[in-house]
């Protein structure tokens, strides 16, 4: 009952069953187009669209000359059919990079680049073919499924299947690797891409072998039925254009290059292959000069990598910002015959974390022992006091235990208002009146010392925590200093885009176990330091990537060395290379 009504329609239209098959190309082809149209700005709907379209046209320009009456009616419409032919190979090989998150190649002059093939030859139709190059000959040829142009082809017309073939081809490999995918979508969607663009491969390449039934006709457009099948079910079932690859994709490059630790790619060679813009900015290395380079030539300390990650401990490396400890995590890349291809190098700082944790045991420390001495003690006076309130000694002492409680509670506000990581970092200081500043508060706060500069101090702008860092080790240079009057020398030096600042007295020195304590950078219950100024000074210069040095001072005395980057307009800070 559906049959007979569908071939008296037939009859009274008049077409051939050929264009009647055509015709059903033609509906699911512009059916798809319609579908990519209404997904844009979806990745590659546009040129799916353009791809569609083109099927489209040269499908429908197909049936005009098959029921063409005459030689020159059908050889209008075959000519007009190549604009249809020349912009599907280009509409696919953009959309399947677009589609799979390759868009970058998708430039102006790439897409200029591509037409101009199809723009020759659409040029040499237009022109009437003079000599041949597309089609040299022209007939009609009348068979049982219709009558159409036969034509004996031309060099050029080869070279635009050559071409088309070509760009079928690159389109496909992107589209391929997703065949294995993990989402079952995307395997889905390119299963339906591939039969998409096989089926009119398969046809093509049916007539140009002359292996098609019916010779001479090309059976591509027929072919396009099965596409517009394919692409619908693409677009449809498994969302094509509303759930590709290609955010996924851009994503994880997203990942890498605005990772914020430095990240390498090695690989199995041992060169690098890739880095992403952290590594670049932490290490001052060039990125374009890197990428091929031996990797011990670019990867800071890499050496010291190959230790097992679970004996491996931070390294301290020296980069653009000053000195730092990274942790460094190694993980293997594999291809998906889990065949080593090479491995992923990531420098985690942990100069943050591992100074809390060092914060966190001083201070535990200070609460636990030195506020428990003091108490102990003004305890053990007070009960002398009650006794004989007139016993000064006692007072003294319990005076002076009251006014250590006090500096330590200021030290300790000091360092958790300085190394708050939530505060806002302040900017850069100028030096000289840095010290100029450190230097008055010392005088007015100990007017009896001897307090003073040797030589000129430069004129550059140094991280705002070198202020803390002098005033603690200028105080602490004075009030446990024996000679009398105490006496501090300050001194600074640039090099290299670093600065040096000294601070030297001629008191009894820095006791060996204290040195040694700030050096391991740990406390333990016999091993501990004598208060928080020292502290404060380590990480105020590990909070800026410098570093701090003690030395003995003839005849008597010590001499502390805070080196830190120079900051500012007059010295950007950099690294040396002693750190690699």
């Amino acid at each position: 009952m559906i049959y007979i009504p569908i071939t008296c329609k037939i009859t009274v239209i008049g077409l051939s069953p050929l264009s009647v098959a055509l015709l059903a190309a033609v509906v699911t082809g512009t059916s798809a187009a319609i579908l990519a149209w209404r997904e844009r700005p979806e990745a590659g709907a546009t040129w799916l669209t353009v791809l569609l379209v083109g099927q489209v046209w040269w499908t429908t320009f197909l049936v005009f000359e098959l029921e063409a009456p005459t030689v020159a009616a059908k050889s209008l419409w075959y000519d007009v059919q190549w604009l249809g032919v020349v912009v599907i190979p280009v509409g696919w090989l953009l959309f399947a990079l677009e589609y799979t998150g390759r868009e970058r190649y998708v430039t102006p002059g790439f897409v200029a680049a591509l037409f101009v093939t199809p723009v020759v030859t659409i040029a040499l139709v237009a022109a009437g073919d003079p000599w041949g190059l597309i089609v040299a000959d022209r007939e009609v040829a009348s068979t049982a499924v219709g009558s159409f142009l036969r034509v004996d082809t031309g060099p050029w017309y080869y070279v635009i299947a050559g071409y088309t073939y070509l760009l079928g081809l690159f389109g496909s490999f992107p589209i391929l690797q997703l065949i294995r995918d993990d989402a079952r979508s995307f395997r889905g969607q390119s299963a339906a891409l591939l039969v998409g663009t096989a089926a009119p491969w398969a046809s093509s390449l049916l007539h140009l072998t002359g292996a098609f039934p019916v010779a001479g006709l090309d059976p591509t457009p027929l072919a396009f039925a099965v596409s517009g099948v394919a692409y619908l079910l693409a677009l449809s079932r498994f969302r094509l254009l509303t759930l590709a690859p290609a955010p996924r994709r851009r994503a994880r490059q997203l990942v890498f290059e605005h990772l914020h630790d430095p990240a390498f790619v090695i690989g199995t060679e041992g060169y690098v292959i890739d880095l992403n813009q952290s590594a670049a900015d932490t290490f001052g290395i060039d990125r374009r000069a890197a990428v091929g380079e031996p990797v011990d030539a670019v990867v800071p300390r890499y050496g010291d990598i190959s230790v097992e990650e679970s004996d491996r401990s931070p390294l301290s490396i020296v980069g653009t910002n000053g000195r730092h400890p990274y942790d460094i995590t190694v993980r293997s890349i594999s291809d998906g015959h889990d065949r080593p291809t090479g491995e992923v190098v990531v420098f985690h700082d942990v100069g943050e974390y591992l100074g809390q944790q060092q914060r966190l045991d001083v201070l535990n420390r200070v609460f636990r022992h030195d506020v428990r001495t003091e108490t102990n003690l003004i305890h053990g006076y007070a009960d002398l006091l009650r006794e004989d309130p007139t016993d000064e000694h006692a007072l003294t002492v319990v005076k002076k235990s009251a006014s250590r409680i006090l500096d330590l509670s200021e030290r300790t506000r000091t360092a958790s208002e300085l190394f708050d990581p939530m505060a806002k970092s302040a900017p850069p200081v100028a030096l000289d009146a840095l010290v100029g500043e450190v230097t008055a508060a010392l005088r007015t706060e100990y007017p009896d010392a001897n307090v003073s500069v040797e030589g000129d101090v430069p004129a550059v702008r140094v991280p705002a925590v070198l202020r803390v860092v002098a005033e603690s080790l200028c105080s602490n240079a004075v009030r446990h200093n024996d000679s009398e009057p105490p006496s501090v020398w300050l001194s600074a030096v640039t090099d290299e885009g670093w600065v040096e600042l000294s601070v030297a007295d001629d008191g009894p020195g820095i006791d060996d176990a204290e040195r040694e304590v700030l050096k391991r950078g740990t406390e333990t219950p016999l091993e501990h330091g004598s208060g928080l100024g020292l502290w404060i000074v380590k990480w105020g210069v590990d909070q800026v990537g410098g570093s701090v040095s003690f030395a003995e001072r003839e005849p008597r005395g010590t001499v502390v060395a805070v080196s830190v980057p120079i900051g500012g307009d007059e010295g950007a800070a950099g690294g040396r290379n002693a750190g690699r």
